[in-house]
């Protein structure tokens, strides 16, 4: 039975009144959402995950012999990575040994003849005081004829030849003096030169092996066996997933009230809204990501178009929760900040370096290896003689 006019519109009058009132009350709860919980938070899904990425650097010439690490591999500070060939700097510290030991040879033979010297100083010395002595006598017995003039003349004369042999002598010395003066057989500034260039050549033996800065696991292996690795050349990068943070991107008008200390709430793409990781505001980033940009705007030249900017923001994550679920760098998510408390400034930045990956004494131990190995070194060419005490070598009269 077809229905009437009245009937019909009295069912659209009803059905317009349930639309008008579902679209109030949407509104409503809308509106008592945004100004009881909503207006509080500042959200976008301009954010990703971000955290050190610890490049791995050759700092030594040579073939790669051994890939010890892949990707996705787990590898702990200190542990070894890859193996380059070490016959040439073999060699090469092998020739600073032995420089260190004839330079420290030839420092000794320096203060044995400073000894030399200084003995004939006191002998060539005690032969003038002889002859000065033996022409008082011969002048005072001249008179009485019991010496000739002869005699006394030979006498003077060779006084004359003993001074000038002590000037002589005493010349050497003071030229052998000055290369030794203020030093000893183990500090000669040549000892110290030879020294150096051992530790140089140690380190750079000791960096024929390419160890893990940090712990971590390997991402972007460079290294094949057989390539030729100069320092400078990035072999790998380690990647600690124990210690991340979301780099948020924010509209530059959001950012009246963000500040940090305020809490957060994050959601990976990788798990969905299923996991909500915590997290706290760090700091601001101080500049918008145009100034940082490989060409950044100019503003004062040509058409001028106003663009809102974003300046990120860094959430630290809770340790705990992304070791439970892991995250990598790169990863999108959803960030909401909590804005209700925006006390404090914005420049009040709390991020610290006081993870693990900040720091590495990997390298500190070489320095001292090879400081201990050239003491060796050195005491294994000093003589005996050098035990002794140095004479001290008396001046001319």
């Amino acid at each position: 039975m077809p229905l009437d006019r009245k009937t019909i519109r009295r069912r659209r009058n009803v059905l317009l009144v349930l639309v008008a009132v579902t679209l109030c009350l949407a509104f409503l709860g809308y509106a008592a959402h945004w100004w009881l919980y909503g207006r509080f938070w500042v959200v976008t899904d301009n954010a990703f995950v971000t955290g050190n990425l610890i490049p791995v650097y050759a700092d030594a010439t040579g073939m790669v012999a051994e890939v010890l690490a892949e990707e996705t591999q787990d590898v702990k500070k200190g542990d070894l990575l890859i193996r380059l060939d070490a016959q040439r700097a073999a060699a090469a510290l092998g020739q600073a040994e032995g420089e260190l030991g004839r330079a420290v040879r030839a420092v000794g033979a320096l203060f044995a003849t400073r000894q030399q010297m200084c003995q004939k100083i006191i002998s060539r010395t005690a032969q003038l005081d002889r002859i000065r002595h033996d022409i008082i006598r011969y002048r005072q017995a001249l008179p009485s004829g019991s010496v000739s003039k002869q005699v006394l003349q030979n006498a003077e004369d060779q006084k004359d030849s003993l001074e000038a042999d002590l000037n002589e002598a005493e010349a050497e010395f003071q030229s052998v003096e000055a290369r030794v003066k203020g030093t000893s057989r183990v500090n000669h500034p040549d000892i110290e030169v030879a020294r150096n260039k051992f530790v140089d050549a140690y380190i750079e033996f000791a960096r024929q092996q390419i160890r893990a800065p940090v712990s971590g696991y390997i991402a972007k292996r460079k290294a094949q066996v057989g390539d030729r690795i100069r320092p400078g050349d990035q072999v790998m990068t380690i990647v600690p997933l124990d210690h991340l943070w979301v780099e948020a991107n924010l509209w530059e008008n959001s950012l009246r009230n963000v500040r940090p200390g305020q809490s957060a709430l994050v959601t990976a793409d990788i798990y969905g809204r299923s996991h909500t990781y915590h997290g706290t505001v760090e700091g601001l980033v101080p500049g918008t990501g145009s100034v940082f940009a490989l060409l950044p705007p100019d503003n004062a030249t040509g058409n001028f178009i106003h663009i809102v900017q974003r300046v990120p923001v860094r959430i630290a994550l809770r340790e705990d929760e992304i070791l439970k679920e892991p995250l990598w760098p790169g990863l999108s998510t959803v960030t909401a900040i909590d804005i209700r408390d925006a006390k404090g400034l914005p420049t009040a930045a709390l991020t610290k370096t006081a993870s693990k990956e900040y720091e590495t004494a990997i390298f500190s131990g070489d320095v001292g290896a090879a400081n201990a190995r050239a003491k060796e070194i050195i005491g294994a060419n000093l003589t005996p003689e050098s035990e002794g005490v140095e004479l001290a070598c008396p001046a001319a009269n």
